[in-house]
């Protein structure tokens, strides 16, 4: 492909500032080893997103609700162990912390709320 420009991409996305957002989320995930629908072509990975964009070749809309809502966490990402660190400083569990953790890396608010003050009660 010749040289990629703003212009070969406003086309798809009019806002250059919601183009920089979504090109980044997307050069993240190439970064984290998903499938290019592009070839390289001995770029990196925000030239790659970019390229993708201008052909037209991803689904936005699926990049914009990765970039808003993230990916769904996985439970072993609020393991903690009390080690005597901060946990014991504030009179909490381990369990206690990991429960407060997840309940706020949750999207649901009434459910954030919920599920960490039952997380601080079962202390």
């Amino acid at each position: 492909m010749a040289r990629l420009t703003v212009e070969d991409c406003i086309e798809r996305i009019p806002n250059r500032f919601e183009l920089v957002l979504l090109s980044a989320q997307r050069a993240r995930e190439l970064g984290n080893g998903v499938a290019m629908t592009v070839e390289r072509d001995n770029d990196k990975n925000p030239v790659v997103a970019l390229r993708e964009i201008a052909d037209d070749t991803i689904d936005l809309d699926a990049i914009r609700r990765k970039l808003v809502y993230g990916g769904e966490p996985q439970e072993d990402d609020y393991e903690f162990e009390n080690d005597g660190g901060i946990a014991d400083e504030v009179g909490l569990s381990g369990d206690a912390i990991a429960a407060a953790a997840a309940a706020l890396a949750s999207t649901d608010d009434e459910h954030n709320e919920a599920a960490f003050t039952d997380g601080l009660e079962n202390t």
